[in-house]
Parts: structure tokens; sequence; C-alpha cells
């Protein structure tokens, strides 16, 4: 089961390097809850992160250059997964490219017979 968890997220971080949307947020359960160092409070469900994100393509420009990955860890509690690592995001926002080294932990649960996300943490390193 562990390496189902790991390959639901890697499935998630390459959709994101990819600025594939749709599979991005595929990932994720509806009923996720997301905090991120870049926003003020708690994006409390996948459909409030959609429209953030959406907002930050429309009106920044918002989209991955380049994307790493390492440092990973996964850890079983039954059918929920916490997934752990550090991350290096080039990324252009409002015409500026600026490189993030991030640490996030992601929890995933089993629902429905995959891993989808049900909590994200993004804080900077």
């Amino acid at each position: 089961m562990e390496s189902e968890a790991l390959a639901a997220a890697v499935a998630l971080l390459d959709a994101f390097a990819a600025n594939d949307r749709d599979g991005y947020f595929a990932c994720f359960a509806p009923g996720a809850t997301f905090f991120f160092h870049t926003m003020p409070h708690l994006l409390a469900s996948r459909a409030a992160y959609e429209a953030e994100y959406d907002g930050w393509v429309r009106d920044g420009g918002f989209r991955v250059l380049a994307f790493h990955s390492g440092d990973q860890t996964v850890t079983l509690h039954g059918d929920t997964a916490v997934f752990t690592h550090a991350s290096t995001t080039t990324q252009v926002f409002n015409g500026e490219t600026v490189t993030l080294n991030e640490r996030e932990t992601i929890v995933f649960q089993k629902i429905g017979g995959k891993f989808l996300g049900i909590h994200e943490h993004l804080a900077l390193a």
C-alpha cells in the first residue's frame, strides 16, 4: 500500500510540474483542505483552491517552469498516508520569475480504491 500512496503523490507532483491543472486537481478529494505560506487563510475545499489557482493563472500568468522533489517519505496509518518532501519550484507569477525552496506535507486517504489528497500544507524551507 505504501507504493500506491507514493504513486499517488508522484502523479500529483508530475501534474503540478507539467501545469496540468485538471490532472493536478483530480489528485485531491473534493473536501480537501490547503494551507499555504503564500495565503493568509486556509482554503477549505478543492473548489476554493481551484478558484484561487484559476485566478493566479488568469490574473497573474502563473505557471511552473521547473520543479524538483526530493527527500520523499511516506508513512501509512491504516488507509491514510502522510507524504512529505522538499521541493524547489521555479515559477512565473505577475511577470516575475522566482525559485522557491519549500517543505510540503500531503495527507492522502484511500477513497474509492485510490489514494486522494485530503490535506496539503506548504511551508518555506
